[in-house]
């Protein structure tokens, strides 16, 4: 009789804590997925801002194009499970004795602490417009202004 009585005083705190540690321990695994999936779709988002953008400034780089503006509307979704983004931009340049120059797009969600980084490659004609990118805006998208210099200026629209 006494051997049972051990058994029970040893088990139960253990059942006790399972009752608390399980909970706890799926939340976090579950707390890590969800940020794991937002990443990678903010990702996906930052590298489908960044194609475009390369798209549009190889289409104005042609010697046939002339001067002008071209806006492009944006493909992309306005929230991420829920949560707004906000997009910025910077010019860097390449390594190479300034034969490029390299645009790294900034992402992240509002209200987490997720941010991403996409990188593309333009040329040494580029300049970029210190403008934020509001992903719920009804007008995002990116606007390129090719000058009469051949330079190409690329732009946030929000």
């Amino acid at each position: 009789m006494t051997q049972i009585t051990i058994e029970y005083m040893i088990m139960i705190p253990i059942l006790i804590m399972q009752i608390f540690l399980f909970p706890l321990t799926t939340g976090i695994i579950m707390n890590s997925w969800v940020d794991a999936r937002r990443t990678l779709a903010l990702q996906e988002t930052a590298s489908h801002l960044g194609s475009s953008m390369q798209q549009l400034y190889s289409s104005l780089n042609h010697d046939s194009i002339s001067a002008g503006n071209v806006t492009n509307r944006l493909n992309t979704p306005p929230f991420i499970e829920g949560y707004a983004y906000t997009g910025t931009a910077a010019l860097r340049n390449a390594s190479d004795l300034n034969a490029a120059r390299i645009l790294d797009v900034n992402l992240r969600l509002v209200g987490t602490s997720i941010e991403t980084t996409s990188s593309v490659t333009l040329g040494n004609n580029v300049l970029w417009g210190n403008t934020t990118l509001m992903s719920n805006s009804t007008s995002a998208g990116i606007s390129a202004e090719k000058l009469q210099n051949g330079t190409i200026r690329l732009a946030f629209t929000s």
